[in-house]
């Protein structure tokens, strides 16, 4: 495939599988309140709220069916580190402004930012089947969901997914606990103690030769046939988007806690691990919500399997993939393995995304390392993708001609980069010294 001659620098760049940066010329300023979907739909700041809404109803619920979230009253969020030493050996220069961290590596249950999208939409699916049983009002207190007719109704109904990993954990952990009977589709190159987690939870695995999209599609297909099954689509639901972008809700309260100011001389720069782009489109859609111009999202891939950027920069009505350019889809960020991007996420991020950059396999691993010994936090080589994005940005002639065009330059001392980590509370310990053995390696051949 070609795509249009303005993108002829970066669409080499991305056959090379070089890293490089995307700056979308289609972000508006400030986004419309109520905003089209490509399902046909509308969505606004109103159903962000909503889904935040439907985690406080459940949070009673999950407190009791999980002994991680007791402590938690529920309640599925995470930290807001500052991360000055991380910071400092990233080589990211005072005077280009602050580095936090938002830590949905250590979210509670699954480890990842999974459990936000992933359990809103099983959330959702059970609230809609109580509320049409007649158990439950929105009133209610949402523990006797737990309880014997809930229960009896779930097992009747079958909750599928197609997945490569984290994605798969939340919807298949959370399922099993209510009471559905679970169902994970998994690629051949999702982890083996992702599956092995599943299977001890009493969730079905059925694994599939090839890659996320053809475990998807076969998910879906064989979800198609069963109609008490309900099929959570990683690349159109809407629900998963909603939940992710509760988030953005959260994160505004620890900003303010933190005495973190976001306005026009305070920008916000956050940079989001992408896959299929449901959870970081449902992020940034929240924070462009909420924050309006002042904050720009920058979503990073590997550099073999760039799909958004790919989406992003086609004409419209195309829906390239990776291997159309010449790419592997081959990465150890599992997570990020996805060959085309969800067209819901695209085109919702058309006016909203501020770009996207790529990263490759042996940054991952080395900024893994650097997180580890520098803000004792333990991700996941797919959690390490946003760490490139500030340099990227401010440390490139073409980052600094985008700040320069956008008004921000003058304010970068006051800016507040924000690296989302998506992974990595449950990696076994075997499979992490592995990560940080690689990335030694590469850290010291670097300083050699």
């Amino acid at each position: 495939m070609t795509l249009p001659a303005s993108f002829a620098p970066t669409e080499a760049l991305l056959r090379a599988a070089s890293p490089t940066l995307w700056l979308n010329p289609a972000r508006q300023a400030q986004p419309e309140a109520v905003m089209p979907t490509s399902e046909g739909g509308h969505i606004s700041l109103a159903d962000t709220r909503e889904a935040a809404a439907r985690f406080a109803r459940f949070a009673p619920l999950l407190a009791e069916l999980s002994p991680e979230l007791r402590a938690r009253q529920g309640v599925i969020e995470s930290e807001l580190l500052s991360a000055p030493a991380l910071q400092q050996a990233l080589g990211l220069p005072p005077e280009h402004g602050a580095l936090w961290i938002k830590g949905d590596h250590s979210l509670p249950v699954v480890g990842s930012i999974k459990a936000r999208g992933g359990f809103h939409e099983v959330l959702q699916w059970a609230e809609a089947l109580a509320l049409e049983h007649g158990l439950i009002t929105l009133d209610s207190d949402y523990r006797v969901l737990g309880q014997g007719p809930a229960r009896a109704l779930f097992a009747r109904h079958q909750v599928a997914v197609g997945s490569t990993g984290n994605l798969g954990l939340s919807i298949g952990v959370l399922s099993a606990a209510l009471g559905f009977q679970a169902v994970v589709h998994m690629s051949s190159d999702a982890k083996a103690w992702k599956k092995d987690r599943l299977r001890q939870r009493g969730v079905e695995v059925v694994e599939h030769g090839g890659d996320y999209e053809k475990a998807v599609a076969a998910g879906r297909q064989q979800a198609a046939a069963n109609p008490l099954c309900h099929f959570v689509d990683d690349e159109r639901s809407l629900s998963l988007l909603l939940g992710y972008s509760a988030a953005a809700l959260h994160l505004g309260q620890q900003l303010q806690a933190q005495g973190v100011v976001v306005d026009a001389e305070h920008p916000l720069f956050v940079y989001l691990p992408c896959g299929v782009g449901g959870a970081p489109g449902g992020i940034t859609f929240g924070l462009r919500q909420l924050l309006g111009p002042h904050v720009h999202c920058f979503f990073a891939e590997p550099v073999q399997s760039p799909c958004f950027m790919l989406q992003m920069m086609s004409p419209e009505g195309a829906h390239p993939s990776v291997y159309d350019i010449g790419l592997t889809n081959h990465t150890e960020a599992d997570g990020l393995a996805v060959p085309r991007a969800s067209l819901l996420a695209a085109e919702l991020m058309r006016p909203l995304l501020s770009g996207v950059f790529t990263v490759r396999d042996d940054t991952l691993f080395e900024h893994l390392v650097q997180v580890l010994d520098h803000a004792d936090q333990r991700i996941e080589p797919s959690a390490a993708a946003g760490f490139s994005g500030p340099q990227q940005l401010c440390g490139s002639a073409q980052g600094q001609a985008w700040l320069a065009e956008q008004g921000l330059l003058p304010h970068l001392p006051r800016a507040t980069h924000l690296v989302w980590t998506t992974g990595g509370l449950l990696v076994p310990e075997l499979e992490f010294s592995r990560f940080v053995q690689r990335g030694r390696q590469g850290l010291n051949a670097t300083s050699a």
